[in-house]
């Protein structure tokens, strides 16, 4: 497949994005880059976590549980309108999953990539039971779910990572 027949492949409207629900099902804009929108997606959390990151863990969780919530109809809404299910410029998703990774991580730089990295992994990955989860469940739930199982996974590398990491010395 050539680069150009790529780019014309994934094209979506950028009009969407006036539409507040399809703003946010496309990541903020993020799931229209032509290459690797899942990873533009999974970026565009990033500012996101360093907003929530302050709060306290059971605020951060509500939150993140209502981003998944609103993600199932906004996610089947932009679905519907894009006649394809899961197109690859639907990115709340990732941007929700890269959440749950980041759930009670200290805040830093290094963190942050570390879990962006390690949610991507999982993400492409899919092991078992998100790929079922993937094939099985339908929808905006089916959208929804796989990242969950991925941004799970992810968070539990993370956690034994930093601590690793912290017990050479290597993070503080």
């Amino acid at each position: 497949m050539s680069l150009a027949s790529l780019f014309k492949r994934n094209r979506v409207d950028p009009r969407l994005l006036r539409d507040p629900g399809h703003f946010l099902s496309l990541g903020f804009g993020a799931g229209l880059s032509p290459l690797a929108p899942g990873t533009a997606g999974t970026a565009a959390a990033i500012p996101l976590w360093w907003l929530l990151a302050p709060l306290p863990l059971w605020a951060y969780g509500l939150v993140v549980l209502g981003l998944f919530l609103i993600g199932i109809p906004l996610c089947r809404r932009t679905t519907a309108r894009l006649g394809s299910h899961d197109h690859s410029a639907i990115v709340w998703d990732e941007v929700v999953g890269y959440l749950i990774t980041m759930t009670a991580v200290p805040f830093s730089l290094s963190a942050a990539i570390l879990g962006f990295f390690l949610f991507r992994l999982f993400d492409v990955w899919k092991p078992w039971p998100v790929r079922s989860l993937d094939r099985r469940v339908q929808g905006g739930l089916g959208i929804m779910l796989d990242d969950v199982g991925a941004g799970i996974y992810a968070a539990l590398a993370l956690q034994g990572a930093l601590i690793l990491l912290q017990s050479r010395g290597i993070l503080p």
